[in-house]
């Protein structure tokens, strides 16, 4: 287990933003992860539990505390059933299930960060969900002071939501249980219309997997959605902003303001989205309330592939992430009423 101090952080994260943290310890087994929380938590040591960091947005300050990095490794597969350690690349992880013929997480390519933040954060992309085929999750309960195993419904998932997120003190995840499906080398179906018609085929077919899997990454590169250390516009969280999801009243309240705005001939994206609730488009919301690619003139930026990533173009602070994004936050409330939520976990700042 190592321990440095005064460790920088940014380089830890992909907008590579943020101050050092106070202590930084980098764990590679479960028990290391363990004892490394026991400890902070016995002292009364605040924690930040740090994956592939493509989801967080540390304060330029820094961290006043422990800073724990998994690093754990392990990819096990057992038939169809796959169990992966939380510090296993997520995307890697895919790629080996491609090639193992097996379908339930192809449309999930590409996407950075560790296989420990998938289920807290319910990752999904292009029709897939991981809660569609996560079984398990073996986490360390800081309130129990124990190994627990959680089954997919104690997980309590919802769109970009579950149990981990609800109550993030509480655990830490270990260990990520899926059972995906042997269809002959064939995909999911696919759910999602744009990678269906990326692909030539209808919403509900079976491509190839590997296929599958070169669509996604291909759809998201052309979003700057994959990683690329040479590409500004990676440099940054991915979805900034999680779609809103309406009630009918809000929805109805919302068609007017876009009415009223755009003209009475536009309709906005709508989903269903369960229990009379519709869910819109965060990137349209922010287009159309004219941050369009590419919006700023300073270090930070929207991404000139897509409207709902926020940038560091190479010298911004977070602050001037921050102020980006309050802006964002303000105008589309101002032109629709909509309040759009962060997606990224703060660390010491907020919106």
């Amino acid at each position: 287990m190592q321990e440095l101090h005064e460790a920088p952080l940014a380089p830890l994260t992909t907008f590579r933003l943020g101050g050092p943290a106070a202590r930084l310890i980098t764990a590679t087994t479960d028990a290391e992860v363990v004892e490394a929380v026991r400890a902070a938590d016995a002292s009364g040591t605040p924690l930040l539990v740090v994956g592939g960091g493509s989801n967080l947005i540390v304060a330029d300050k820094g961290f006043a505390g422990t800073a724990l990095r998994i690093a754990t490794q392990g990819f096990e597969l057992d038939g169809t059933q796959l169990e992966l350690a939380a510090g296993e690349v997520w995307t890697d992880a895919v790629a080996r299930t491609v090639e193992a013929g097996l379908a339930g997480i192809e449309c999930l390519a590409g996407i950075p960060g560790s296989a420990g933040a998938t289920p807290i954060q319910n990752v999904g992309a292009y029709g897939q969900e991981v809660s569609s085929t996560i079984t398990e999750v073996i986490a360390y309960d800081r309130q129990a002071g124990e190994t627990v195993t959680l089954s997919n419904a104690e997980c309590a998932f919802s769109y970009r939501h579950s149990r981990f997120k609800s109550d993030p003190e509480r655990y830490v995840v270990l260990r990520v249980r899926f059972a995906l499906e042997d269809a002959g080398g064939l995909s999911a179906p696919l759910k999602y219309p744009e990678t269906a018609r990326a692909l030539g085929v209808e919403a509900g077919d079976r491509v190839p997997l590997g296929q599958a899997r070169e669509t996604v990454l291909k759809l998201r590169a052309g979003k700057g959605m994959v990683l690329d250390p040479e590409d500004h516009d990676t440099w940054s969280a991915g979805s900034f902003f999680t779609n809103p999801i309406l009630t009918a009243g809000q929805y109805e309240a919302f068609l007017e303001r876009v009415h009223e705005r755009l003209g009475a001939d536009v309709t906005p994206p709508a989903y269903p989205a369960g229990e009379g609730r519709t869910k819109t488009s965060a990137a349209w919301l922010i287009d159309k309330a004219g941050f369009t690619k590419g919006y700023g003139t300073g270090p930070a930026r929207i991404s000139t592939k897509h409207t709902l990533a926020l940038t560091n173009r190479g010298a911004a602070t977070t602050e001037d992430l921050l102020a980006l994004a309050r802006e964002v936050v303000a105008g589309v409330h101002e032109a629709f009423g909509v309040t759009l939520v962060n997606e990224p976990v703060m660390v010491g700042v907020s919106l």
